[in-house]
């Protein structure tokens, strides 16, 4: 990964959760948390290489990183893994909202079943892992929750609609609950990456006459990968921001 050379000593034996932690930017953010200090436990649906990345962190992690299965589609399980998160931890202080679904889709063929599959996985979830969450962060005194959009929705991409909706949804959602948790010192923030190239979207998305047209309207001519997420989310997550809520941050090398 990355060298991330900002330490932030407030990490060190605190509890983390991340969604979707399994594989690409989430991944990133796990290892990224762990090499900090900290407690870190990350919920996902794949198996294989959500086992793989606990195993291999684990080895040289200051704590044994936690992967926890769960369909966050579904709320009751949702509840269940970060509370057993939580237990296994023995706090919980930041929470780290990454998992979603960009999945391509075209206007005239979302069906009903299509948008709330959609919702479901990229909004819904957030809104349901942070109150299961909330009350792990109440009991630690306060900490902070991150959660992923995308710079998709201020694009007027028509390729994904749903998707866009979500992504755009998730910043009144970051907005409400910093209003409703900041007196209890529960600090709300999201992330808006642009392109970030991982291998899931160079299978599935992008090419490299796409990637090559993205960084030519960046300011910053190189590729962004799912390393450079890691260290503007340890800045809203830690103490070097604790007078920042309700914001969001916007890392896409500059293309808007």
């Amino acid at each position: 990964m990355a060298n991330i050379s900002v330490r932030h000593a407030d990490f060190a034996d605190r509890g983390v959760l991340i969604t979707g932690g399994g594989s690409g930017i989430g991944a990133a953010l796990v290892e990224g948390f762990a090499a900090q200090g900290a407690k870190v436990a990350f919920i996902d649906i794949a198996d294989e290489p959500s086992r793989e990345l606990g195993e291999r962190l684990s080895k040289t992690a200051r704590h044994p990183v936690l992967y926890l299965k769960a369909d966050l589609r579904n709320v009751a399980e949702t509840k269940a893994a970060v509370d057993r998160a939580a237990q296994q931890l023995g706090s919980l202080s930041v929470l780290v909202n990454n998992a979603g679904w960009d999945d391509r889709h075209e206007f005239e063929t979302v069906t009903e079943e299509y948008w709330d599959n959609a919702q479901a996985i990229n909004v819904k979830q957030m809104f349901f892992v942070s109150q299961a969450a909330v009350p792990h962060l109440r009991k630690a005194g306060g900490g902070a929750i991150v959660n992923f959009s995308s710079i998709a929705y201020l694009l007027n991409m028509g390729g994904l609609p749903a998707y866009a909706t979500a992504k755009a949804g998730i910043i009144g959602l970051t907005k409400s609950l910093a209003g409703k948790l900041g007196t209890e010192n529960i600090r709300v923030n999201a992330i808006l990456p642009g392109m970030i190239v991982t291998e899931r979207q160079k299978k599935l998305w992008l090419n490299d006459d796409s990637i090559t047209a993205m960084v030519a309207r960046q300011s910053l001519k190189r590729v962004l990968v799912a390393e450079d997420l890691v260290g503007p989310c340890l800045f809203l997550a830690s103490n070097a921001s604790a007078a920042m809520t309700a914001q969001t941050l916007i890392i896409d090398g500059g293309a808007l």
